[in-house]
């Protein structure tokens, strides 16, 4: 999600909507970029084992030879959704792997869309441009990520290699989506395309509907809107809430294109129900996260379910996983609720790094800057899963070897940064968090987005 725009208003009014991934709150050992830690652990040494169990990568650079992700496909297996997360929000190497991941599976496994933590309308821009619509790819991500710290060539790169695969195989097309709340703005288009549907089918309902989204079109001024009295932003969310019933009624399956005026109706609701919460009250703020992970996950199993595609989701590691890695701020994971809802068929896989730099910001407010920290300490998750020999690999969780399955089995600090940093370690047990997980020696920050040229995006 983007940040706040309006400096006016009071500094963690909208924690809750900009932390794209989980901001760790909870008391921990130490501070993320700290370089040594007491060691906690005790007993057999659990390297030998990961080492046997390790898969080893060649590059997290997409495009290259994609044979040693072959592993990593077969432990995916035949799971509709996987939660691909990231340890940091504004790193490379975890862009570009989501990229090289996502094109196996699309190339190998038969998935068709690519999901991000980022608003329904804004995946509506993006994959308008990857179905061929006008523009370019760098426009395309620079309108519908705006602030974000996806706003970055490595999207650009993904972005366009998706509309030239449509271009090349356009009876295997794939999509693009968000599944976030619209926060910060939902935009006028997202009515225009309720309303528009209703006033071609239903369109006795239509003034019905005019009345319900007064008051909230356009709702792409969030900080205008949070300036409302709370009472009025409940009383809105409770009329769009209303609106979306009210198409919904004539709307008993997912296909068809009530179902895809029903989920707009939808996102619309979302969003005015996330901002009908008090999150200037620090005991709302679990409610709010609550919220909006269901959201997550909700939009992702209508999308599925819609469309019958294999998604890759792409989100924090706080929001993919099966549990949150901050559950006194974010007592419910999109990932959670996405394998109470899919069972098996949701794998969560985890994303962990040694040392290097990323995006974030201070107190979660201001621009993107970039953070360093070096190595981590020892009694860390990140110090012994450096050990193993390789520099980048991933392991398969659920048939680890005895030995590295009681380690990966144990609780201890973990690097988890999401908008604001620096923020303490987080203690996290790997086997309750993800299936899977790729582990990283060193990563840098993500590429700043470049100004267009007269060759870009040429077909």
């Amino acid at each position: 999600m983007t940040r706040m725009t309006d400096e006016r208003i009071p500094r963690r009014l909208l924690l809750a909507a900009a932390a794209a991934g989980a901001v760790g709150t909870l008391p921990a050992p130490s501070a993320a970029g700290a370089a040594v830690i007491p060691a906690a652990d005790s007993g057999r040494d659990p390297v030998p084992a990961l080492r046997r169990a390790a898969h080893p990568l060649r590059t997290t650079e997409p495009g290259a030879d994609p044979a040693d992700l072959r592993p990593l496909g077969s432990l995916i297996g035949d799971a509709k959704v996987v939660g691909l997360g990231e340890a940091t929000h504004g790193s490379h190497e975890f862009f570009a792997m989501k990229d090289r991941v996502f094109r196996h599976l699309v190339e190998e496994k038969g998935f068709t869309t690519f999901a991000l933590e980022m608003s329904w309308p804004a995946g509506l821009r993006i994959d308008t441009y990857v179905q061929g619509g006008p523009g370019t790819a760098r426009q395309a991500v620079g309108e519908a990520l705006a602030g974000s710290p996806w706003e970055r060539e490595e999207f650009v790169r993904l972005v366009q290699w998706m509309r030239d695969h449509n271009r090349r195989r356009p009876g295997h097309k794939v999509h693009f989506m968000g599944d976030d709340i619209g926060y910060p703005r939902v935009g006028d288009d997202l009515f225009e395309r309720v309303t528009g549907y209703v006033q071609r089918h239903r369109p006795e309902l239509l003034p019905r509907f005019t009345e319900l989204y007064t008051g909230l079109r356009p709702l792409d001024d969030s900080a205008a809107y949070l300036r409302k009295p709370l009472a009025d932003r409940q009383r809105l969310a409770s009329a769009a809430q209303q609106a979306m019933n009210l198409l919904g009624r004539h709307h008993g399956t997912y296909g068809g294109e009530l179902g895809w005026a029903v989920q707009h109706a939808r996102s619309i609701a979302q969003t005015a129900g996330f901002l009908s919460h008090d999150i200037t009250d620090p005991a709302v703020i679990p409610a709010a996260m609550r919220f909006r992970d269901r959201v997550m996950a909700e939009n992702v199993a209508w999308w599925q379910r819609h469309t019958g595609h294999r998604m890759l989701v792409s989100a924090h590691n706080g929001h993919v996983a099966y549990v949150p890695d901050t559950p006194l701020t974010h007592p419910v994971s999109q990932g959670g609720v996405l394998r109470d809802m899919l069972g098996e068929e949701y794998l969560a896989v985890g994303f962990t790094f040694t040392q290097g730099s990323f995006l974030s910001q201070e107190k979660s407010e201001g621009p993107w800057k970039r953070f360093t920290v070096g190595a981590a300490g020892p009694g860390t998750n990140e110090h012994t899963l450096d050990r193993v020999r390789h520099d980048d690999y991933f392991l398969d969780l659920r048939d680890a070897p005895p030995a590295a399955r009681a380690w990966l089995n144990t609780s201890r600090p973990t690097r988890t940064i999401g908008t604001e940093y620096p923020v303490p370690l987080t203690d996290i047990r790997l086997t309750h968090s993800y299936g899977a997980l790729i582990h990283l020696h060193r990563i840098r920050a993500a590429d700043k987005l470049c100004e267009p040229d007269v060759h870009d995006d040429t077909p």
